[in-house]
């Protein structure tokens, strides 16, 4: 382990391989999400949950039962049942604690199970910390922090979002392209601004 490794996987998953802006994952609830800063900020702060636990989860499972086992066939399956149960961990959560919170996310909270940026989270941490079915060193908490950074880009991206599209609400915007269509471009000119982040040498 050294510090160099943790800086690189910051960098890398925040900005220069955003999980939304980079590699377009989990894009429906960045698009259906994002119309105002207070429940991006709280979907963003469930998914940061959910990558981080199923990062630690996934791990064990990978490196104790289907490698031994020879199992690793089933990664995509067990990966995703590990996700789907800390989203229901989750959302009964958010549903004791924060009822309105439950009601205003809807059919979007469970959709989390699905999101294909938490189990790219997990398919890329086997895929970067295991080497001919074996962990490097220190795999788990590069493992855990790539998730915990996941988890950061992800939220960074929904924040931009959530305050280009609130201050779009004081503008003058043609019909036609109001709502969805304008929620495409915006991401369209924010991805491509990303991509000045594939410059980065460290």
């Amino acid at each position: 382990m050294n510090l160099t490794q943790f800086l690189t996987i910051f960098i890398s998953a925040v900005f220069i391989y955003n999980v939304i802006l980079s590699r377009f994952l989990g894009l429906c609830s960045f698009i259906a999400i994002s119309k105002e800063t207070k429940p991006a900020l709280a979907m963003s702060l469930s998914v940061m949950f959910v990558t981080t636990m199923s990062s630690i989860i996934t791990w064990f499972i990978y490196r104790f039962l289907l490698i031994p086992f020879n199992l690793t066939y089933l990664r995509t399956i067990s990966f995703i049942l590990v996700i789907a149960t800390f989203v229901q961990l989750v959302e009964m959560i958010i549903r004791k604690i924060a009822p309105p919170l439950y009601r205003f996310f809807g059919i979007y909270l469970p959709l989390i199970t699905v999101n294909c940026a938490v189990l790219g989270v997990a398919v890329l941490n086997s895929d970067m910390f295991f080497t001919n079915n074996k962990a490097v060193t220190g795999s788990f908490y590069y493992s855990v922090f790539q998730g915990i950074c996941v988890g950061l880009g992800y939220t960074l991206a929904m924040l931009l979002m959530s305050g280009i599209r609130e201050r779009l609400d004081y503008c003058d915007v043609p019909e036609a392209v109001k709502e969805f269509p304008l929620a495409f471009i915006i991401a369209s000119i924010m991805s491509l601004s990303f991509l000045g982040f594939n410059g980065f040498k460290f």
